[in-house]
């Protein structure tokens, strides 16, 4: 894979099509929800990248596991059991309540019945699935994932999966000091665990473009403020951390060095000023 893979993914160009797969992510994170043992920081929650697509991993079922994937380079989602049975049903813009009807229908059809909650999947609005901007979405995707990897496996720390947040829809990873946060519960450990997160975001409200970004918790003095790359700032509004646009990358002759190094300064600058 190249350099040049990072392709242009201004949001105005692509937002319809973002929605519409977030919505798709979302139902699948909560069929995973519902059927997955809970998992510490919500990794029970999220998707992978797959070769193909974004997957589910394996949910338990009473007869074996089952998975679901979107797959974005034939556009189809797919559901696989551990028995060998499959389902298929287009990605083509449905409306979200009619891809959650197809969905829960193939599983039915397995004799899998995960409880979902269907309000915040009842939207009948049809959607848009532009193929092109889907494409340049994964081609994208693959090649953040492969550097937050390259990035997680450097630390020597607990990390997370290179995972995404179909609520945020944001590819993260989080690292852990091992310290815990005084005067929180031990058993709550979104709260008492000492982290930083990395992510890679498409836009939101906050930033309505693509960007990367990291954050500390809790946030050390001095985090803000310190080094990082000159195309890198630190956020003025909104969350405290430190962000690189996605723009920065499709200029630079060198797009994941660039994000490495921003990674690692963002990193070390946190990591080094954490006390626990």
């Amino acid at each position: 894979m190249t350099e040049s893979s990072f392709a242009d993914l201004s949001l105005s160009t692509w937002r319809p099509t973002r929605d519409t797969l977030q919505g798709y992510s979302r139902l699948l994170g909560a069929i995973r929800r519902a059927s997955s043992p809970r998992q510490r920081h919500w990794g029970h929650v999220s998707l992978l990248v797959a070769p193909e697509g974004l997957t589910t991993t394996p949910i338990p079922s009473d007869t074996g596991t089952f998975g679901l994937r979107l797959d974005l380079v034939d556009h189809k989602l797919q559901l696989l059991t551990s028995g060998g049975q499959s389902r298929e049903r287009p990605l083509e813009g449905q409306s979200l309540a009619r891809f959650t009807a197809e969905t829960m229908a193939a599983l039915k059809e397995l004799d899998i019945q995960p409880k979902v909650d269907a309000e915040p999947f009842s939207d009948t609005s049809v959607g848009e699935w532009d193929r092109d901007a889907i494409a340049r979405y994964w081609r994208a995707l693959v090649q953040v994932d492969t550097v937050y990897k390259a990035f997680k496996g450097a630390q020597r720390q607990e990390t997370t999966s290179v995972q995404l947040f179909p609520h945020h829809f944001d590819l993260a990873v989080s690292w852990f000091s091992g310290r815990l946060v005084p005067d929180q519960d031990p058993n709550d450990e979104e709260w008492s665990d000492e982290q930083m997160t990395f992510g890679f975001v498409t836009g939101d409200e906050g930033i309505e473009e693509p960007y990367f970004y990291a954050t500390a918790y809790p946030e050390p003095e001095g985090f803000v403020g310190s080094q990082l790359p000159e195309e890198a700032y630190w956020n003025p509004t909104g969350f405290s951390g430190a962000v690189l646009p996605y723009a920065a990358l499709e200029g630079s002759g060198q797009p994941r060095q660039l994000l490495s190094e921003f990674l690692r300064l963002a990193q070390e600058a946190g990591a080094s000023r954490m006390t626990g």
